[in-house]
């Protein structure tokens, strides 16, 4: 085969030539509908005249290898693909010739979506493994010969048969822990033979050595060979390595792929580099995007540095940054720089580590100033997390534009039950698959089973309106059901399509009818590209990568899950601060931030905030030194170190609030607590709110003790921040001076 005579329906990667796009005209129509609809604008006016002056750089700088550095919500994906549409109106690119790589299939969905809709929808967009394996199944009859082996989807069965061979005990964590790490040796570009060697410091993965890892990990490539299967990293590691050893076939890759866009560069691994490396071929006509403060999977083998290095890699590279934040107001921004410029050293190895943080400049108007709240344990923040979230949804907020993000999966059970007890829907992220769950593949079913009566009528009606009348028959109506549970969810799953076919008709036109919006059923099904569900998302910060929401609870945030207790590197804790920094970055608006004092009510307390907050938090001491507002004042009895009374540590956030140990007793006087406590019952009450939202036990006791005359004396009170203040400060006051008189 030559690469001649190699066409766009059977290049690897490539799509099925031939069809329309939504618009009406064919995939290799050099200028489609955005360069033809009547419009008295030149063509560059038509794609670039809605970028920022940073973005139309890199949309118009169309040759030569470019970098963007892009800032969370600054407009990256906008950016990278108008450069896409303009380089393919302009002619500049043969949308056959190139090749758009991103990290996740979801990622690679929006991408398509985006690119049809600027009318290049026959340009590829692909995660990784998907380019490799298209390419490995079109190369490996004539490169290795024979089927290719099936593809594994799960690694658990066979690593507990590779240690069922080696005699050694497991169990699922352990199992987990292992495919880690055997996915990290392999992206790594590691061997069984040469990992020991080179996985030096990474502890005991699934509690074993390093030796009994490397015989595990050989043992696992021996069970697949037996039983003729590959795994995902295989993909890649195979494609590399027959485009090294075969010049044919590289050269025939090469000639189909002329200029490449990478997508989130920060997170490529050694071997994703090395594929594109070998794509390249030399060549460098590359544009490469990222953001080295959102590196969040190192330990899946991504790294920045070939972000970092970029310019040294490639000399006349053009660099731009985007710093504008679309996304975000002011006051979350702020919060996001704040938290990476509050970083300290941590030593020359992680100081080297630490890319210097993009200023993002905030676009949006003031928004509400970001809440902290302390809680008395996990129960009660999840349901002062649920009260608030009641209180925007009573307000108009969407619930699909609500988010709580944790630091662990394990703690999205005490929201889901906080949520269902507060009546208020929520779908969890990296659960059941939207495109798996029943009510969607029947409304599919249906839609599909629908298009041929439809073609036949002569005048059909709306899109949105023939969805609607298709999915009644499956419980969807206009008004979302009172009852929770199940009606609820299904409801839920079934409006999600109608609002994605409403959606549709306002990108695609009012001509994009019921066979294209169950072709793109299909195509979102087959990426996972699931549209907008109306429920609260409860999700890992790890998974809320790449997404946004109005208002983002950040949930969790104490000392052992933020950062997470095993982070015991310098290194390790920074990637936990990026981590926190992705959460805060996910917010439109409306943003809060909590921790509890104890894991369950009754408990001990001695949980600390994340020292992530220090500086951060309105009350905290280094906040105003952080915004360079002057020194802050001494606030010794905000965070004593030992008991007033005794002199013995102070070993929980209680004792620290009041200032002395819990065996020590307390100084107040009981009427004086006794209508605090009262006062604090009544304000709870009108407000529908649990008592502790108003002040929780550790800070009225210390505010019974204290007996502060002034706003200023009650303010150095811990637990006393600037909103409760303003709240309740003069109440408090009123409280205590009735309480003296009596």
């Amino acid at each position: 085969m030559t690469t001649e005579k190699l066409n766009f329906s059977t290049i690897p990667g490539g799509e099925p030539s031939g069809g329309t796009t939504p618009g009406g005209t064919t995939p290799g129509d050099a200028l489609s509908e955005v360069a033809r609809e009547p419009d008295s604008r030149s063509l560059e006016e038509r794609i670039l005249g809605g970028l920022d002056a940073e973005q139309r750089e890199v949309a118009s700088t169309l040759q030569g290898p470019m970098c963007v550095l892009a800032g969370a919500g600054t407009g990256k994906t906008r950016a990278i693909t108008h450069r896409i549409a303009y380089g393919v109106h302009s002619g500049v690119y043969s949308p056959q010739r190139l090749l758009a790589v991103t990290f996740t299939a979801r990622a690679a969905a929006e991408m398509r979506s985006r690119l049809r809709d600027l009318g290049v929808g026959n340009v590829q967009a692909r995660t990784f493994h998907a380019a490799a394996l298209r390419q490995l199944q079109f190369f490996w009859p004539q490169a290795v010969g024979g089927t290719l082996p099936n593809l594994l989807d799960h690694k658990a069965q066979m690593i507990a048969e590779a240690a069922r061979r080696l005699r050694l005990s497991t169990d699922r964590a352990s199992i987990r822990d292992l495919a880690s790490e055997i996915e990290w040796a392999k992206v790594s570009m590691l061997t069984p033979a040469n990992y020991l060697e080179n996985a030096q410091g990474r502890g005991t993965p699934g509690g074993f050595d390093l030796t009994a890892v490397a015989r595990v990990f050989q043992s696992y490539e021996d069970v697949k060979t037996d039983r003729n299967v590959i795994d995902f990293e295989d993909v890649l590691l195979i494609t590399v390595g027959i485009l090294q050893e075969d010049p044919k076939v590289a050269a025939t890759v090469r000639e189909q792929y002329r200029h490449f866009v990478v997508d989130e560069y920060q997170d490529v691994s050694p071997l994703q580099q090395r594929l594109l490396e070998l794509w390249l071929g030399g060549r460098d006509e590359l544009c490469v995007v990222g953001d080295a403060s959102q590196t969040i999977y190192s330990f899946t083998g991504a790294s920045p540095k070939h972000l970092l290095g970029f310019k040294a890699m490639y000399p006349e590279a053009h660099v731009v940054k985007l710093i504008r934040d679309y996304r975000s107001t002011p006051q979350v921004v702020r919060l996001a720089n704040d938290l990476l410029g509050g970083r300290r050293s941590g030593g020359p190895v992680a100081d080297a580590a630490w890319a210097t943080p993009l200023q993002l400049v905030a676009q949006r108007p003031a928004g509400p100033v970001p809440r902290f709240t302390e809680c008395s344990d996990d129960e009660a923040e999840a349901a002062t997390v649920a009260a608030r979230i009641r209180e925007l949804l009573d307000a108009g907020t969407p619930a699909s534009q609500v988010a709580v993000l944790f630091r662990t999966n394990g703690q999205s059970e005490a929201y889901e039950q906080a949520l269902a007890s507060a009546g208020i829907g929520y779908q969890l992220r990296g659960g059941e698959r939207f495109f798996a769950r029943k009510e969607v593949r029947d409304a599919i079913l249906q839609l599909r089973a629908a298009t041929r009566a439809v073609a036949e009528t002569a005048t059909p009606e709306p899109l949105g309106q023939l969805v609607r009348d298709i999915v009644a028959s499956l419980g969807y109506t206009d008004a979302a059901p009172h009852s929770g549970g199940a009606t609820r969810e299904r409801w839920e799953s079934l409006a999600a399509l109608v609002a994605l076919a409403d959606e549709l008709v306002i990108t695609r036109g009012p001509q994009f009818s019921l066979p294209d919006f169950v072709n793109e059923l299909q195509e979102r099904s087959l990426a996972q590209h699931a549209p907008t569900v109306q429920g609260v998302t409860l999700a890992s910060l790890h998974a809320a990568k790449g997404l946004e929401w109005d208002a983002v609870f950040l949930v969790g945030l104490s000392e052992g899950l933020v950062p997470i207790s095993f982070a015991d590197t310098p290194e390790a804790v920074d990637e936990e601060r990026r981590l926190l920094y992705v959460g805060i970055t996910r917010a439109r608006e409306h943003l809060f931030l909590s921790w509890s004092t104890a894991r369950t009510p009754g408990g001990r307390s001695n949980r600390k905030p994340s020292r992530f907050l220090d500086g951060l938090r309105p009350d905290s001491v280094a906040s105003s030194q952080l915004r360079g507002k002057g020194p802050a004042p001494r606030r010794k009895a905000a965070v004593p170190a030992s008991c007033r009374v005794c002199g013995s540590m102070l070993s929980s956030g209680a004792e620290r609030k009041v200032g002395r140990c819990n065996q020590c007793p307390p100084s107040y006087e009981e009427q004086t607590f006794d209508a605090l406590r009262q006062w604090r019952k009544d304000v709870a009450l009108e407000a529908d709110v649990p008592a502790f939202v108003v002040f929780t036990d550790a800070t009225l006791t210390a505010i019974a003790e204290a007996r502060p005359e002034s706003l200023e004396q009650l303010a150095q009170l811990a637990g006393v921040g600037p909103s409760k203040l303003e709240k309740y400060g003069e109440a408090v006051l009123t409280v205590l001076a009735e309480s003296a008189v009596q």
